[in-house]
């Protein structure tokens, strides 16, 4: 008879020290340590955990948040990549699985930076890199689009394991390409805070839009949903608000995220955390996914495939494509000959 994974799952509602990757990096390994020492075998972190959410972009005009993004980009790691590497490691050291929200940069441009979710595998290896596919609202002067190639899902030994940043667990058909590689884990990784509105005005409810998300993905799909936010300490409002009080009332009246950890009937079976840092657990046993889908299996008899279609294009994009002679690229040394100093020449 067919067995189910069962195991326990952690949600890290936690912020990073804003643009110090170093210390992050190590505030991330401790965290994986405790998080394993309590038990947990899949552990998550919020959106752009390494090093900092470009919230500035919600409370001040785009000319004002120059250094921000200098900062953010300076800060901004690659993958792979040493930071990387310290996580993979701890992932290995302690036999957990690791998500993890970062801003990825690039060789190719120091300004060019992604919106990057990790999944690293109890191995130590880097099992699946997603880039979030579209920048929300004001997300776009920091993030560049990303593209298909990480809409995967990774079947593991605690599950077949699916990831979406923040917005994108609104889009329909993101979600749907996961549910249909037969994922039964969702990992949904959130900002700390998203102002949308002048202060004193109605503004974006954004525990709200996660539990309204997060919980039609579980009871859709009948997956397990593990959704992790960042916190936004005072001292990063401090940093953020600098002297501008109307930007200090932004960041401290917008409301704030929430780390939670749903069940596939799609309510909360973990504790939720709100206004402080902590990690919140559950215990999750896969087999709680068979007996909904007899109602409702949206990737099996629940559909009409007849009717509706979806491609899904998962090519890498490059920013170029090279076609060297002989199918490889020439070094200097074959194109020009080899370095002759001076002093040395014939």
């Amino acid at each position: 008879m067919k067995t189910f994974p069962a195991f326990r799952a952690a949600a890290c509602h936690v912020a990073p020290y804003y643009f110090d990757t170093p210390r992050t990096i190590d505030k991330a390994c401790a965290l994986i340590a405790e998080a394993a020492g309590n038990g947990a075998e899949l552990i998550a972190f919020p959106e752009a955990f390494v090093s900092s959410f470009p919230v500035w972009s919600g409370v001040y005009a785009p000319v004002d948040v120059h250094e921000f993004f200098f900062r953010l980009a300076g800060s901004a790691i690659e993958v792979p990549g040493p930071e990387v590497r310290r996580i993979q490691e701890t992932a290995r050291r302690h036999g957990v699985f690791v998500s993890i929200g970062v801003n990825e940069g690039t060789p190719v441009s120091p300004a060019c930076v992604w919106d990057t979710n990790l999944l690293i595998g109890d191995d130590g290896r880097l099992l699946n890199r997603h880039r979030k596919l579209v920048p929300t609202y004001w997300e776009k002067l920091t993030w560049a689009n990303g593209d298909g190639s990480g809409l995967r899902v990774v079947d593991t030994r605690v599950g077949k394991i699916g990831a979406l940043v923040c917005g994108e667990n609104t889009n329909s058909l993101a979600r749907f390409a996961l549910l249909a590689q037969g994922e039964n884990v969702h990992i949904s990784s959130f900002s700390p805070r998203w102002p949308t509105h002048p202060p004193g005005e109605a503004s974006y409810d954004l525990e709200a839009a996660i539990r309204l998300r997060a919980g039609a993905h579980s009871f859709e799909g009948k997956v397990f949903n593990i959704v992790a936010s960042g916190f936004l300490p005072p001292e990063a409002i401090d940093l953020i608000a600098r002297d501008n009080s109307r930007a200090r009332q932004l960041l401290e009246e917008s409301p704030k995220s929430v780390s939670m950890i749903f069940g596939p009937d799609g309510r909360v079976i973990s504790d939720t955390l709100r206004d402080k840092e902590g990690i919140v657990y559950a215990d999750i046993d896969l087999a709680k996914c068979v007996v909904p889908k007899q109602f409702q299996d949206v990737v099996g008899y629940y559909n009409r495939f007849d009717v509706f279609q979806l491609n899904v294009n998962r090519r890498p994009l490059n920013p170029a494509e090279f076609n060297d002679a002989g199918g490889a690229a020439a070094d200097a040394d074959a194109l020009y000959g080899p370095y002759v100093p001076p002093n040395e020449s014939m």
